[in-house]
């Protein structure tokens, strides 16, 4: 089926789920959730099949991204549990004002209609986005990346069954079956059919969306993520945080990218950071972290050099770029002249220069004294998470039902006309 007809079926069945009440949506979810449970051996038998086409082709960071257990499979279905329990947001009052001539205005948040979906390899982000747009109220048309399709395509065809125990139709879901870009094209000019795209990926691919698109886009941007240990941080913390942010998954959008160290910490500091990501993963069997340096960096410990597009790439990799400052305010500069505005952290016990960095760090999520990697949806109570939007209009940070949504004004009154 051409991808301009399966978006038009989500159009057609919009009302469906546009309309459903809160009882019908929730039905739906965990029909979702047991059918997709219920498929675990399909859903794993494709993901073998993207798994041994993907070997040698992608990094082994990225095929950790694409494989799927039964757990990761369970956590998905939790993921659209956890949805379901959320407080339905269509048809909330935002506000509400009568006029002087009896006019009462009411502003109340409604579905957003079809979202369109263009993402790479993260299997679960078919569940989530799912999940996420049928309880905001839409239609959902999504695009995986021909890595992950067959993967995609038995997880989309166990949410299809769920749903076809339930009211919504089954056409709410779409999965794009075409993965060449004539496909992302073809939803980046689907304008009247699709009212809001959101990419999902690397920078080629959320730049590609943005600049081509000619419907509505939230950008969710590449995490170029940055950590500040100040001259007043507390080294201890400062290492368990650097150690979660870079280690712990390095390659999602919220793992750090760029180390800033003040110059009166990076004597004692840089050593014992070598001895956590180097030297102590090596004995433990575990892959090192790579450094690249700037001149003063390397006075203190062993690395490659940095080169000047270092301190703007996303890694996703064991890669940490690391670069000494001379004060907050070199730092904050720094930041700002490279930060793709996701999420940037200070560790530091002096709380004006926390405020310092929380006030002039323009990015969408700041933090003191804790990893990035809280940057989630979940972590942040959203349920699951369409994405992280960098962007300022609409929505920003982590978008989870309500950033999902639109609103209308409702307007009654008793005959009054304008004079």
């Amino acid at each position: 089926m051409e991808t301009i007809d399966q978006i038009r079926l989500a159009k057609q069945a919009k009302k469906s789920i546009n309309t459903a009440t809160s009882d019908e949506k929730n039905k739906a979810l965990r029909a979702m959730a047991d059918a997709l449970v219920d498929a675990t051996a399909d859903i794993l038998a494709a993901n073998q099949l993207d798994m041994e086409a993907a070997q040698g082709r992608i990094s082994e960071v990225m095929l950790d991204r694409l494989l799927l257990t039964e757990e990761r499979i369970q956590a998905m279905a939790d993921g659209i549990l956890q949805v379901a329990a959320l407080p339905n947001p269509v048809g909330e009052l935002l506000e509400e004002r009568t006029l002087e001539n009896g006019l009462v205005i009411q502003k109340k948040r409604v579905a957003m209609g079809v979202i369109g979906i263009i993402y790479e390899i993260r299997p679960n982000v078919t569940s989530d986005a799912a999940a996420l747009a049928l309880k905001s109220g839409s239609a959902v048309v999504l695009r995986s990346g021909k890595d992950a399709y067959q993967t995609a395509l038995a997880i989309v065809t166990a949410l299809k069954e769920g749903l076809a125990q339930t009211k919504i139709s089954p056409d709410c879901i779409q999965l794009v079956s075409d993965t060449s870009r004539a496909s992302a094209q073809a939803m980046m000019k689907a304008k009247g059919y699709l009212d809001l795209l959101i990419p999902r990926g690397g920078a080629g691919l959320i730049n590609a969306v943005v600049e081509n698109a000619i419907v509505p886009v939230i950008e969710t941007g590449t995490g170029i993520v940055h950590v500040y240990v100040d001259k007043d941080a507390d080294e201890d913390k400062a290492l368990s945080i650097i150690n979660n942010a870079k280690t712990s998954r390095p390659s999602v959008c919220n793992a750090m990218e760029v180390l800033l160290v003040h110059e009166d910490k990076a004597a004692s500091f840089l050593p014992r950071l070598e001895q956590v990501l180097v030297v102590d993963r090596k004995e433990a069997g575990l892959e090192p972290i790579q450094f690249r340096l700037d001149e003063k960096a390397s006075r203190y410990i062993s690395g490659q050099a940095a080169e000047i597009q270092d301190f703007d790439t996303e890694f996703l990799d064991y890669i940490l770029a690391v670069k000494v400052v001379s004060s907050l305010e070199e730092a904050v500069e720094h930041i700002e002249a490279h930060s793709t505005h996701h999420s940037d952290a200070i560790v530091t016990e002096n709380s004006g220069a926390a405020a310092y960095f929380t006030d002039q760090v323009d990015s969408a999520a700041v933090y003191v004294n804790a990893s990035t990697r809280f940057t989630d949806g979940g972590q942040f109570g959203l349920g699951c998470e369409m994405g992280i939007s960098t962007q300022k209009l609409h929505a920003r940070g982590p978008m989870g039902l309500k950033e999902l949504t639109s609103y209308k004004y409702v307007v009654a009154g008793d005959g009054q006309i304008r004079e």
